[in-house]
Parts: C-alpha cells; structure tokens; sequence
C-alpha cells in the first residue's frame, strides 16, 4: 500500500514537473521573440529595454493584492485559468498594430506570471510532503535551470525554420499544454475556485496585518527570507543588469564571445542542477541556502574581477553551478516553515518590498556605473551580494535555530 501511494504522488509529481517545464521553455521562447517584434516595429533598444522594466513593474502592482486572492481560492483552478489567460494574451500579441498596446499586453502578462509563481508554491508544497521537499525541490530546479539552457536554444531553432511570431504562438500552446497537464493533477483543496468573502480594502488591510503579525512572530524564518532574496534576487538582479555592457565594454569581448559566456552558465546550471539531484539528500538545508549563497556570490566575484574571457567564463561557470544548490535549499526552507493557508500573502507582500528594491539597487548601480565605470559598479555590488551571503551563512548555521532547517 505504501509503495502504491509513494508511485501515485510520484507520477502526479513529475506530470506536474513535466507542465511547469513546458511553461518554463515557453516563456524564454516568447520573450526572445518579442525582443525581436518590438526591435524590427521600432528599430530602438530602449524601446525594447522597456520589456525589461514591465516585469518588476507588474509584480509591483500585482504584489499588494495578489496574495489575498491566492490563499482564498483553488491553487489547481488558479493555475489553469493563469495558463489560459497568459495563453490568450500571447496569442493576440503578433495581431496589435501599436508599441504601447503591445506593452500594455505585457504587463496583464507578467501579471498573471506574478501570481502564478506563489500559487504553484503553495500547490507543490501541498501534494509534495516534507520529507520529500529536497528531493523535489532539487528536480524543479533541473527543469527550471533546463529551461534557461533549453529555451533559447529552442528559440534560435524556431526563428530558422519559421519566424518570431511563429515562437509566439507556439508559446502560446505550450501554456495551453500547461494549463491542461495542471487539469488532470489532483484537486487538493474543499474550495472549487469560489471565495467565501468579498476582497476590499478592508480585507486587504487586514491581510497585511496577518503578514506583519506572521512576521514578527517568525523574525528569525522572515530575517532569512530576506537575507536569500537580497543576495540572490536582488543584488544578482542588479549586477545582471550590466552583464552585456560588461563584457563588451570592460573585457571587450565580441558578440560570438559573449554567447558563449552565456552558454557557459546555462551548462554550469544544468551540470549543477542534475549533480545536485544525486546528492542532495545528504546536504543540509542550512548548507544549501548559507554556502550555496556565498559560493554563488564567489563566482560573481571572481567575474566581475576578471580581465580576460578565460576567468569570466570561470566565474560564470562557478556562479551558475551553485545556483540550483541555493534555490533548492531556500525553497525547501521557505515550504517547511511558512504554512500554506498563509503563504500566498506572506510571499506576494514581500515579493512587493522585493521587487522595489531590485528598481532602487539597479538604478544606483547604473548611475554608479554611469557616472564612475561600469567596472567599479559591477565589483561593489558583488562584494555588497558576497558580503550578505557571509551573513546567510552564519544566520543559517547559528546552532540555536537547527530545528528550523531539520527535514525528515
């Protein structure tokens, strides 16, 4: 009866594996594709560059509401109809005939992206139990990481054989895909998509009293959140931000050099994420997320020090190997010590403040960069990243504070 259960959560495991690995492709796909749409309507990279300014633009408006829809409603029936709606939305895009219409598409798009990455959180946390978390968590990072290596791949593929409309749409089925493999998982909640109370002002301020309350409770779960999210979300955001113009401006690389740099952290991605699949059972959580952090923070180092192709591709390598190591950790982490009736709130609230500060520290290590060089930019923000992810470290180590990472 055991190993009957344990092969039926398995199989509903990796279907759902398999739904958010189409997605994930899908989404590279669509938003390589739509760099090129709006370059050939415009013929200017700022107007493309303004893509890049939607996403965090859109999880700033999404974020301060999203998660009280998220808690009360049916995490499967939300998944479905934020695969459709994305779908729908894609679908349309190669027909607007304007920029702005096009941008404004985007946005409803990373909308719904924001609110489906907590709600496929808490749906996995849900049908995956706690002590088979690591081992999940380290797949989803394969699939995610897969789909980093994979999607442009896929993409450079369509744009031969076809055009990057032609992306967009088949983009577009790969969400449908996703939205029909989520249909026949398990519906793990009563609810059927219906809420028992009416969303306003009231309730969302008195939901944002429940995370401040769940936070001040939990300072030492919250103080880690925040110390993972600076290093690894914000911080590497920032100094992402100036990858291209470093490597064509400070190491001088040309156009072919830089896409193999590129495809030397998609293999450091994969290569980490399946050696992390074999091991993972026998590493720590605290170890995964506090040395996972530093080593990641290392290769950002030893990049930004860098002044021939050689060491950058180290760096990139080194960087890109740990990154599964970190995220699986943090995310197992973040599933035992959050409970699920709260965490669509706790995670869009914070994802607000997150998503503020990734905006503020880019534009200061632009202007930095700007007004100084774009190489002392790039070398303080990653000491500022190595310096906090020393602190995860020993936040995540502190013996008093084990039982928080303790796994069955």
């Amino acid at each position: 009866m055991n190993l009957k259960k344990e092969i039926t959560r398995w199989k509903y495991a990796c279907i759902l594996l398999f739904g958010i690995g189409i997605s994930n492709i899908g989404e590279w796909v669509y938003f390589i594709a739509l760099n090129l749409i709006v370059l050939d309507m415009t013929d200017s990279p700022l107007a493309v560059s303004v893509l890049y300014i939607i996403k965090p633009l859109a999880t700033l408006f999404t974020s301060f509401w999203a998660g009280s829809f998220i808690d009360r409603l049916n995490k499967r029936s939300l998944m479905i109809f934020l695969d459709i709606i994305r779908a729908l939305f894609i679908v349309l895009l190669p027909l607007l005939s304007s920029v702005s219409s096009i941008y404004l598409f985007v946005f409803i798009i990373n909308m719904a992206s924001a609110m489906f990455s907590p709600v496929s959180i808490i749906y996995i946390t849900k049908l995956i139990p706690e002590e088979e978390r690591k081992r999940f968590n380290a797949l989803y990072s394969l699939v995610t990481s897969g789909a980093f290596f994979i999607g442009p791949a896929v993409a450079g593929l369509l744009f031969y054989i076809g055009t990057p409309t032609l992306a967009i749409y088949i983009n577009a089925v790969a969400l449908f895909s996703s939205g029909l493999i989520t249909y026949f998982m398990p519906n793990l909640e009563n609810n059927y998509g219906t809420m028992q109370e009416k969303i306003s002002f009231k309730i969302l301020r008195k939901d944002w009293n429940v995370v401040m309350d769940f936070s001040r409770e939990h300072k030492y779960t919250m103080w880690i959140y925040v110390l993972f999210s600076c290093v690894m979300v914000v911080m590497a955001s920032a100094v992402d931000s100036l990858e291209a113009a470093f490597a064509k401006e400070v190491l001088l690389l040309s156009n072919s050099e830089y896409g193999i740099l590129v495809s030397i952290a998609g293999a450091g991605i994969v290569l980490g994420a399946c050696i992390n699949t074999l091991f993972i059972k026998k590493i720590a959580v605290s170890l995964l997320i506090g040395l996972g952090s530093v080593l990641v923070s290392f290769g950002y180092v030893i990049y930004a020090i860098s002044t021939t192709f050689l060491f950058a591709g180290i760096g990139f390598f080194i960087l890109a190997f740990f990154i599964s190591y970190a995220n699986a950790g943090f995310l197992t982490f973040y599933q035992n010590n959050i409970p699920t009736d709260v965490m669509g709130r706790v995670g869009s609230i914070y994802r607000l403040f997150e998503a503020m500060l990734i905006i503020f520290t880019t534009t200061i290590i632009g202007t930095l960069a700007q007004m100084i060089s774009i190489r002392i930019a790039v070398i303080a923000g990653v000491f500022v990243m190595l310096l906090l992810a020393f602190t995860l470290l020993i936040a995540s180590r502190l013996p008093s504070k084990k039982r928080c990472f303790n796994v069955l």
